[in-house]
């Protein structure tokens, strides 16, 4: 694993706004709004030469008595410094120095572990000087920053390098590979971190049962029988007429893109609630963008049992839009189905890199062909050429034909189901494009 370093202060300083700037992207939701980061969040970059894991984390409170919610903050936070190299704290020079940031950094005193102080929000150097003054009696190493501007990340970076990880060995293998890349889809409260954590064997993400409570689509690697893993549990998404609140609007954005960069994406569905509109339209993006996921039904044990059969048969009904994808029964909380999981989308992953030769599509094809002939459309009827597959992941494939416009939707549903038959693809999404050609030989 990669030097790693925790990013830690109390809300509203600006961490998340200087965890982006050091990866030079945008890896977490910022918002002006105190609290927006809750889990630890995880990215990678390089740092003169080397890859360092930046960890993200939510704002402390440090009271007494906090909220539930909280106190989950404080103990993703607490792990957060227990599994980092070095802590980047983080105040803001705007406001001076706190009564807060002055527990937050009693806190990270018994750690024991390097610290070095970002001052924030400080824009110009003419006032650095008067801004510093006060936060020098914490007696931690600071400097200047300026997220918003960008003013001082170039020192940052490099005192980060050259302080915080100076005394941390680098890893003779740092591009160690994620695994196989699974995100959790699905509306709020449907039980996606609890999967996450059921499958983990651990509390790696905040479960609440208030809806909402992730906002940022969290990585979390793991490692099961030598095979490595990383989960992307994602914020929920809920009805667009339902989502007033322009902070959720980005978490949305989020569990949808997270979606399309995974390798295998699990849509999580809530066994109580039956197929709500907002899970058809999930369903429908998933299928539209030919996304290779795994329908999972979760909280069956709160079913009654002489409903679940019931339940299932409506779920199988619900999802025939996509007929060919594996669906599951599960419990993360009594564990039931859960084991179930991982096998399945790796077996999904090795039909979505399935490559199959130009002889035995021609075969297949064919096969479908004598079998069922195309329909006759204003006096004409499709001629196929050949068929080639041209991507994997998922697959995709090509007809060439005289004329696209003479294959009508229900022959194409045909020729897809013929195929998936003959080739063996029974879970993962196609992709079938028709290109004209007056020759078998022309493309």
């Amino acid at each position: 694993m990669p030097a790693t370093v925790a990013i830690i202060g109390r809300p509203n300083v600006g961490k998340s706004t200087l965890f982006n700037r050091l990866l030079r992207r945008e890896a977490a939701i910022t918002h002006d709004r105190p609290g927006v980061t809750r889990d630890r969040i995880y990215a990678e970059t390089d740092l003169g030469g080397r890859k360092v894991a930046f960890v993200d984390t939510g704002g402390l409170e440090m009271e007494e008595q906090i909220e539930d919610i909280q106190a989950a903050i404080f103990a993703q936070a607490r792990e957060a410094v227990k599994e980092s190299h070095g802590i980047l704290l983080v105040m803001d020079g705007r406001e001076g120095l706190t009564a807060l940031d002055e527990r937050v950094a009693a806190f990270i005193r018994t750690s024991n572990k390097p610290v070095l102080l970002a001052v924030n929000k400080i824009d110009g150097s003419e006032n650095a000087d008067l801004m510093l003054a006060e936060f020098h009696g914490l007696g931690f190493p600071l400097l200047a920053v300026s997220a918003s501007h960008g003013h001082g990340i170039t020192t940052l970076r490099e005192q980060i390098a050259d302080f915080l990880l100076a005394d941390v060995p680098e890893e003779e293998d740092l591009t160690a590979e994620q695994g196989l890349r699974i995100a959790f889809l699905g509306k709020p409260n449907a039980g996606k971190s609890s999967l996450v954590n059921s499958l983990t064997g651990s509390d790696r993400v905040i479960v609440s049962p208030v809806a909402g409570t992730t906002r940022d689509s969290v990585d979390v690697t793991f490692e099961v029988e030598g095979k490595r893993y990383t989960f992307v549990d994602t914020a929920g998404v809920r009805k667009r007429t339902k989502i007033e609140d322009n902070l959720e609007q980005f978490s949305v954005l989020r569990a949808l893109k997270a979606s399309k960069k995974a390798q295998i994406t699990v849509l999580v569905l809530d066994a109580q609630a039956g197929m709500t509109t907002q899970d058809k339209k999930l369903l429908s993006f998933l299928e539209k963008e030919k996304t290779p996921f795994i329908a999972v039904i979760n909280k069956m044990d709160l079913v009654p049992r002489d409903e679940r059969k019931v339940a299932r048969e409506h779920y199988k009904k619900e999802l025939s839009i996509a007929s060919y994808a594996p669906v599951t029964f599960t419990s993360a909380m009594t564990g039931v189905g859960v084991a179930e999981l991982l096998p399945m989308a790796e077996r999904l992953l090795e039909e979505c890199r399935i490559r199959i030769g130009t002889g035995a599509l021609n075969r297949a094809l064919r096969a479908a062909l004598g079998k069922h002939q195309p329909p006759v459309v204003k006096r004409r009827r499709a001629k196929f050429y050949y068929l080639t597959q041209v991507e994997t992941e998922p697959p995709t494939f090509v007809f060439f034909v005289n004329d696209p416009e003479l294959i009508k939707p229900s022959y194409a549903r045909y020729l897809e189901n013929s195929l998936r038959k003959l080739l063996g693809i029974t879970m993962a999404p196609v992709r079938v494009f028709y290109k004209p050609s007056h020759d078998k030989k022309s493309e």
